[in-house]
């Protein structure tokens, strides 16, 4: 092993059994390598966010590009120095246009993409699978394929109604939402409950393999260090 390899896998080696002393309690050394790990996480992505954006889109162009572009960017250009201000107690509320706009942008992506990529995708696979025929040439029980277009319609519907939170107040009683609406949300709440097990086991098998490979990365660390 080369002596800069030798070095990095000792701090590998290092950082892990500092993150393992977190299962005596949460302590100093388990801080250290928290505050190492974030310290280079941050440092890296200010350095990604500056080589590959600021650089490339505000900068080059502002000393380099035409006058359309200039002119542009002088709307970007004003945001980031109020985004800036943030930074001082006293200057912080010039930057709330900045936040506002970050914000916005950000809320009309976060819709548009749920609407398009899964509500929309959502409900087209839950009616294509309607279609028995396509199951036949692929060789499927039309059977089969009708008993699991129907779970997934379910699923889909009473999932959505679970989230349907409006009631009717009668005099002297507690707003209640109708029977056939607490019917719907208790089959969507099991769909959820099915769902939310299912991502729980995947990350626990991720979390896992990632414990094993860790444990099999200071094996082979010891090994090479004694032999």
């Amino acid at each position: 092993m080369m002596q800069g390899d030798l070095i990095w896998t000792l701090v590998g080696f290092i950082l892990t059994l500092l993150v393992f002393s977190y299962l005596f309690g949460d302590n100093v050394l388990f801080r250290l390598a928290v505050y190492v790990f974030v310290g280079v996480t941050s440092g890296y992505v200010v350095v990604l966010l500056v080589d590959q954006v600021l650089v490339p889109r505000l900068v080059t162009p502002l000393m380099q590009g035409s006058i359309e572009q200039r002119l542009l960017l002088v709307i970007p250009l004003i945001l980031s120095i109020l985004l800036v201000t943030k930074l001082f107690p006293r200057l912080a509320a010039f930057g709330n246009l900045s936040l506002g706009v970050m914000v916005g942008i950000g809320a009309a992506v976060i819709v548009g993409g749920a609407l398009q990529g899964t509500l929309a995708s959502q409900i087209t696979a839950a009616v294509t699978d309607f279609n028995l025929q396509s199951g036949v040439l692929k060789g499927r029980d039309p059977v089969l394929k009708l008993i699991e277009a129907l779970i997934l319609l379910v699923g889909t519907i009473s999932t959505l109604v679970y989230f349907q939170f409006g009631a009717t107040a009668k005099p002297n009683q507690p707003p209640r939402r109708p029977r056939w609406v607490e019917m719907l949300a208790g089959m969507g709440q099991i769909f959820i409950g099915i769902t939310l097990g299912s991502l729980f086991a995947g990350v626990f098998a991720a979390a896992l393999t990632a414990l094993i490979d860790r444990l099999d990365f200071i094996t082979l660390v010891i090994y090479d260090i004694l032999f």
